[in-house]
């Protein structure tokens, strides 16, 4: 079963605290049901070592997961044209990290909404970036995926195509390609004021992965959510939460009919909540849930 685990709720952990080391968490992965792969996140990927690289894909091998995805946040909205280059370079060594790690999968995003930023202007540099990039995916034999995305948790603004006409924009000015697709998270779809399902039925042919994930609304309202969405913020809203998958507010019967619809066999990843003392138990009840679904639903 293509089902893989992301450690959203041990980033700092890894990132930013030092207090968990990635074999760490390939072995509390390698506990999870059913889960037979774990997406690695740029941060705490240690891209500059190729021996590290060797030893962590074969560490992860012993415990009996692969690597399919590499969560990479490139910042293609960058107004100066140096600054842009030095993110094409930089996304093009994460393109070969992915293929050292054995990943098929590295995210690539549109990049910060910054202050000014015009929408034909964020349309023109992160598409021109992506296209610059996928001669290298074909080298590396990696398809690089385009999330609908909300804000990398180190980001100071939020997504630049994280609203549904621009995201779409976007991928519509995208040439199809064998080593391009969609990466689609409902959840995202939520934040940013969209309906999910809407969405979904507007990518559905380009969608190659997905990331599972859930939002609860606490003391709060969608309205007001996406009143807030209207403006920049520094994070998400605080009354939207990470929750356990299939507890939310995210419904996975339609999703998983209409990607049964459409042939799709790519990888699950568990994206679940921030608690790191709730973290393990969230998502093996992710896990499960993710499981039964896509038995249910044909899903390989």
């Amino acid at each position: 079963m293509p089902l893989a685990a992301f450690p959203k709720c041990y980033l700092d952990a890894l990132v930013v605290e030092k207090t968990m080391t990635v074999e760490e968490w390939l072995t509390i992965a390698a506990e999870l049901p059913s889960v037979t792969g774990v997406e690695f996140y740029w941060g705490f990927t240690p891209h500059n070592s190729p021996a590290a690289l060797k030893k962590i894909r074969e560490f992860s091998a012993s415990l009996g997961l692969s690597i399919p995805m590499l969560c990479y946040s490139p910042d293609f909205t960058q107004p100066d044209r140096s600054l842009w280059n030095e993110q094409i370079e930089m996304a093009r060594h994460a393109i070969s990290t992915a293929a050292a790690l054995g990943a098929g999968y590295c995210r690539v995003l549109s990049g910060q909404d910054r202050p000014g930023l015009s929408r034909s202007e964020g349309i023109r540099l992160s598409s021109e970036a992506i296209q610059t990039l996928i001669p290298t995916a074909e080298r590396e034999n990696v398809i690089l995926i385009l999330e609908n995305h909300y804000k990398d948790g180190y980001w100071q603004y939020p997504e630049f195509a994280w609203k549904k006409d621009v995201f779409l924009e976007l991928l519509n000015s995208i040439p199809v390609s064998p080593n391009f697709g969609v990466n689609y998270d409902p959840s995202n779809a939520l934040l940013a004021g969209d309906d999910p399902i809407e969405l979904l039925e507007a990518v559905k042919e380009r969608v190659v992965s997905m990331h599972a994930s859930d939002r609860k609304l606490e003391g709060g309202s969608l309205e007001e959510l996406r009143t807030q969405a209207l403006h920049p913020q520094m994070g998400y809203a605080p009354f939207v939460k990470h929750g356990v998958i299939g507890q939310g507010l995210n419904d996975f019967d339609r999703i998983f009919t209409i990607l049964k619809s459409v042939g799709f066999t790519g990888w699950i990843s568990i994206e679940d909540g921030d608690d790191p003392k709730l973290g393990m138990e969230h998502l093996r009840l992710s896990a499960q849930f993710l499981t039964e679904k896509m038995t249910q639903y044909g899903l390989p």
